[in-house]
């Protein structure tokens, strides 16, 4: 090999370096910027609840890793009441719609936070491992009130926030009923959806580096976070879950691959031109009609 093609295969080689590093800090910051939210980068509540004439409480409560959660709580009329989680690195804001309408049918709500989300204190997301302290501690919290009924209690989550409540309601057997707008099915399922939404990054190679910098960042194995394997957990107590079509956050398919899994009395809504949790505005009163009455049967026995 002569002189000048040994120069020329010398820079190939380094740039081909210089770019390999260069991919594995990109995937690695942006792994990390995936499952942490400093207080500082956090998107906070837009909104109160007096906004949509809802009376309601400040609560705070300790997680059993001392980390403060932060929440809302909306008195009930009928005993029944609704705890509501929202989504990935979202507030508790973003179910005040719900939240009135729930309200308006006599329902208790209360709005929760996760830690790293919010004004709730820490700043790794777990993707629902740790999180489960978090909704349990909700739940106890809601044990110590005098105004709601401890066998009528609900849970309803949006996307990240529906496969926490599919998480939780599988450990937790007092959850009488569960919906779920657009949860995610498996992370191995949708992450390269909610990869190439969040970081608008190609699938290839940089989503399986991203695992690989999740996974070390967290200790967690992506492939432990599966919602599949929760959901058959719940039965005999009912699911409503709901998926858009034109879902770009999450695979569109984990709708129906969350109701196989699931075992009776389960639902599906699916509707094929909405898009990530979209249902409770572009479908606002059906949306109503068909959670109520969910709600209604399964709480209250109407």
């Amino acid at each position: 090999m002569n002189r000048n093609m040994k120069i020329v295969l010398g820079i190939v080689v380094g740039l081909l370096i210089i770019a390999s590093a260069g991919i594995l800090y990109q995937t690695r910051q942006e792994a990390i910027n995936l499952l942490t939210a400093p207080m500082a980068t956090r998107e906070l509540p837009d909104e109160l609840p007096d906004a949509y004439d809802l009376p309601f409480e400040d609560i705070a409560i300790t997680n059993s890793d001392g980390m403060k959660l932060y929440g809302w709580f909306i008195p009930s009329e009928n005993g029944a009441v609704i705890i509501m989680q929202h989504g990935y690195k979202s507030t508790r804001s973003e179910l005040l719609n719900e939240a009135q309408m729930m309200h308006r049918h006599g329902y208790g709500v209360l709005l929760t936070t996760v830690r790293a989300h919010d004004q709730s204190e820490g700043e790794d997301i777990t993707l629902g491992y740790y999180e489960m302290a978090d909704l349990e501690a909700w739940y106890q919290y809601l044990l110590t009130r005098d105004d709601i009924d401890s066998q009528k209690i609900g849970i309803l989550g949006n996307s990240y926030g529906g496969m926490l409540s599919i998480q939780y309601a599988s450990q937790n057997p007092n959850i009488t009923a569960v919906v779920a707008n657009c949860a995610f099915s498996s992370m191995s399922d949708t992450v390269a959806t909610s990869v190439k939404h969040f970081t608008d990054l190609p699938e290839f190679p940089f989503v399986p580096l991203i695992v690989f910098w999740a996974e070390t960042h967290t200790g967690i194995q992506m492939e432990a976070i599966d919602a599949t394997k929760w959901i058959p957990l719940i039965s005999p107590r009912p699911v409503f879950l709901m998926q858009g079509g034109k879902d770009t956050v999450i695979s569109p398919e984990s709708g129906q691959i969350l109701y196989d899994a699931a075992n009776e009395p389960k639902e599906l809504w699916y509707d094929p031109e909405l898009g990530h949790v979209d249902f409770d505005t572009e479908r606002a009163e059906e949306y109503e009609a068909r959670v109520m009455a969910f709600f209604d049967q399964y709480l209250l026995g109407e």
